[in-house]
């Protein structure tokens, strides 16, 4: 595919767990070339380049302890002030509150930036339910499989070396549904501060993924 020339596009990427998100990130990459940053993308960078931000998050995350608001922030100021995001950016997994959407808004007014558009991956609860339960792991070489997109050839057995097929705990119906609540109830106020501001753009995710960016596409571009 050709690549999208002479657009710049701010974006924020949402959607639930299992609403194909990251390979609509993928996509969006591939055609418009602009940088995918992924909180845990920022965090590894800042602590890489040894900035200060970077030190004090590596002290939070080697506690097991979470990044307070005001380094995360930080951190995210600094990754959008790089050359590679002056043609456009898409955060993902930023902001998660609204303190954070307001802090997004502040760091974007003293960059002269704004926000272009905020795409939301809308995937019914039941389906992702079933996309999220049928994952299957081979305990032996580490290959995943999935019940209905990618199955094995003999059911529960790993092509690859024969060894029985498990469910892990993360992956069992009660663990995914308690999931998706508590992702919900997060998201929720998230998508209405957006759609408030005009920035809201869902797109249906339960449908092919080719036809998924095509919506998307034709959302961003019209």
């Amino acid at each position: 595919m050709m690549k999208a020339r002479g657009i710049a596009l701010n974006l924020i990427l949402m959607g639930l767990p299992g609403a194909g998100k990251g390979t609509q990130a993928e996509k969006i990459n591939e055609i418009y070339n602009i940088p995918h940053i992924s909180t845990g993308d920022m965090f590894r960078l800042a602590i890489k380049e040894g900035t200060e931000l970077g030190k004090k998050a590596k002290e939070y995350m080697d506690q097991g302890a979470l990044v307070p608001d005001e380094v995360t922030i930080g951190i995210v100021k600094e990754r959008l002030s790089k050359d590679d995001c002056k043609e456009g950016f898409m955060l993902d997994g930023f902001p998660r509150t609204i303190a954070q959407a307001e802090a997004l808004q502040d760091i974007l007014r003293d960059l002269n930036e704004d926000i272009d558009y905020v795409i939301n991956v809308e995937v019914p609860e039941e389906k992702l339910v079933e996309r999220l339960t049928g994952r299957r792991v081979c305990p032996t070489c580490g290959t995943t499989y999935h019940l209905v997109y990618n199955p094995p050839k003999e059911a529960g057995i790993c092509d690859k070396d024969g060894s029985e097929l498990i469910q892990r705990d993360d992956d069992k119906p009660e663990t995914v549904k308690k999931r998706l609540s508590v992702n919900i109830e997060q998201a929720q106020p998230l998508l209405d501060f957006y759609k408030e501001k005009g920035y809201l753009v869902t797109v249906n995710g339960d449908q092919d993924i080719n036809d998924v960016f095509h919506d998307i596409q034709s959302k961003i571009e019209k």
